[in-house]
C-alpha cells in the first residue's frame, strides 16, 4: 500500500544527485498525486473559461466546474454549500474575517484571544485590527510541553473577549489544540471563534457541525490541491452581516453611479476572477483523500510520527520540542546542539532530505520556547518510516560536517 501512494506523485520519483528525493516539509505544501494534476490540466484543456461570465457552452462547463469544487468542499466540511467562500490561501481567509468582521464589531474595551501557539497569519490581522478599534489583544500561552492548560483557558477567555482566533494544529509542533474545550468556553462568555485549520486539513476529519466553531480557514496547497486556492466557512448569519472584503467584478448584484449592492452569498466575497483550476484541483485532492480514507490517512501518519518521535530521541545532540503525550498531526521540530538550523537544513540537503528551517512564521511561539530557530520535519501520507531513517542517518552527519568530534 505504502508504495501504491508513494507512486502517485511524480515529484517523489525524482532524484536529487542521483539520491532518492525525502520530502519532509509538507507542512509548508504537499505534493500533489498525479489525479490532481490531472484534474487542473484537463480543466484548462476542456473547460476553461470564466466562471459565471459567459452563457455559451464552454462558459457554462466552466461554472458547473467550479461551483461542483464548492459543492466538494462543502461536503468535506459538512457545511451548507452557499457558507463556502474561495479564496487565495488560509492567509487571506484570515484577513477577511479580521477586517470584515473584526472592524465592524470590535471596539475599546473588547478583547481578542489568541494562542502564542498561532502562525502569523491568524496573528498579524488581529493585531492590526485591535490597533485600528482599540480592541485588546491577549494571549493563551503553552507551557514548556506545548501544551495549553485548562486553567489558561479559563482565566484568559472572560466576558470581555468578544473573538477567540486560534490554531487547530500547531505548525512548529503538530500539536492539536483542545479545540471542544476553547469553543465550550468562549460561547460560554459569549465570544464567537474562528479556527485556523491550515495543519489540521490534510490530517484530521472537518466538520464544522461536530468543531462547533463559527469560522474556519484552510489552504489547498496543503492538503495535496494547487497553490493559489483557500477556502473560508462561516456561520451563514455572520457571513451575510459582514461587508465585503474586496470589491469588483461578480460580487455585486446592481451598480449606480453612487452605489451598489451585493450579491448574495457566497459570490459576494468572490470578487473578481477567481482561480477556478485551483478549485477544481481542490475538488479533486479531496476526493483522493477520500478514496484513501480519513481514518487510513491518520493512521498511517500516526505510526510514521511516533516512529519519527522514538528514533530522532535517541540521536546524540538532538532536542526535539514538544511533547510525545496528547495528539499529533505532522510536524516535529527539533535543532542539533552547536548548529544553526539553516546550516543543519543545509547539510540534510546534500543528502537530499528536504526540512524546513527558521522560525516556521511563528516568532512569539519560538521566543516563548525560549529559541530563536529550528528544524521541522513534517509528514503527509506518502512518508514512511525509511524516509525517517534517511532522516536520522543524515543528522548524525551534521556535527561532523561543522567540525565537532562527534
Amino acid at each position: 500500500m505504502t508504495d501504491e501512494i508513494v507512486k502517485q506523485f511524480p515529484l517523489l520519483q525524482r532524484q536529487q544527485d542521483g539520491k532518492r528525493l525525502v520530502y519532509l516539509d509538507s507542512a509548508a505544501t504537499t505534493q500533489r498525486p498525479q489525479t490532481v494534476l490531472d484534474a487542473v490540466r484537463d480543466f484548462y484543456e476542456q473547460n476553461n473559461a470564466n466562471p459565471h461570465r459567459g452563457v455559451y457552452a464552454l462558459g457554462e462547463r466552466a461554472t458547473a466546474a467550479y461551483e461542483d469544487a464548492r459543492t466538494e468542499v462543502a461536503s468535506f466540511l459538512n457545511a451548507p454549500r452557499e457558507e463556502v467562500i474561495f479564496t487565495r490561501n488560509a492567509t487571506e481567509t484570515l484577513n477577511l474575517i479580521a477586517y470584515s468582521w473584526g472592524l465592524q464589531n470590535l471596539k475599546a474595551g473588547d478583547k481578542v484571544a489568541v494562542t502564542i501557539l498561532e502562525h502569523h497569519s491568524n496573528l498579524i490581522p488581529w493585531q492590526q485590527v485591535c490597533r485600528a478599534t482599540g480592541a485588546q489583544l491577549i494571549f493563551l500561552y503553552t507551557g514548556p510541553d506545548g501544551l495549553l492548560s485548562d486553567r489558561e483557558i479559563e482565566q484568559k477567555i472572560t466576558k470581555e473577549v468578544k473573538l477567540v482566533a486560534f490554531t487547530h494544529v500547531s505548525n512548529v509542533l503538530g500539536m492539536v489544540t483542545p479545540v471542544e474545550k476553547i469553543t465550550a468556553r468562549a460561547h460560554e462568555v459569549g465570544a464567537l471563534c474562528v479556527l485556523d485549520c491550515a495543519q489540521s486539513a490534510p490530517h484530521l476529519r472537518l466538520d464544522v457541525a461536530k468543531l462547533g466553531v463559527d469560522f474556519l480557514a484552510f489552504s489547498g496547497h496543503k492538503l495535496y490541491a494547487p497553490l493559489g486556492i483557500g477556502v473560508l466557512w462561516g456561520r451563514k448569519e455572520l457571513l451575510e452581516a459582514m461587508p465585503p472584503f474586496l470589491t469588483g467584478g461578480d460580487m455585486i448584484e446592481s451598480v449606480r453611479e453612487q452605489d451598489a449592492t451585493w450579491a448574495p452569498l457566497p459570490e459576494k466575497f468572490e470578487a473578481g476572477t477567481q482561480n477556478a483550476g485551483g478549485a477544481v484541483g481542490l475538488a479533486a485532492a479531496i476526493r483522493w483523500m477520500q478514496g484513501i480514507g480519513f481514518d487510513t490517512i491518520a493512521r498511517r501518519e500516526q505510526v510514521v510520527y511516533r516512529y519519527a518521535w522514538q528514533a530522532l530521541s535517541h540521536v546524540p545532540h538532538v532536542k526535539l520540542y514538544g511533547t510525545p503525550s496528547g495528539e499529533h498531526a505532522g510536524a516535529i521540530a527539533f535543532n542539533v546542539e552547536g548548529a544553526h538550523p539553516h546550516d543543519v537544513a543545509s547539510i540534510l540537503d546534500a543528502d537530499a532530505v528536504c526540512v524546513r528551517a527558521g522560525h516556521h512564521c511563528a516568532q512569539p511561539l519560538l521566543h516563548h520556547l525560549g529559541m530563536t530557530a529550528c528544524c521541522r520535519a513534517s509528514f503527509a501520507v506518502y512518508n514512511t518510516c525509511a524516509d525517517v531513517d534517511a532522516l536520522v542517518e543524515s543528522l548524525q552527519k551534521v556535527r561532523k560536517w561543522l567540525g565537532y568530534g562527534a
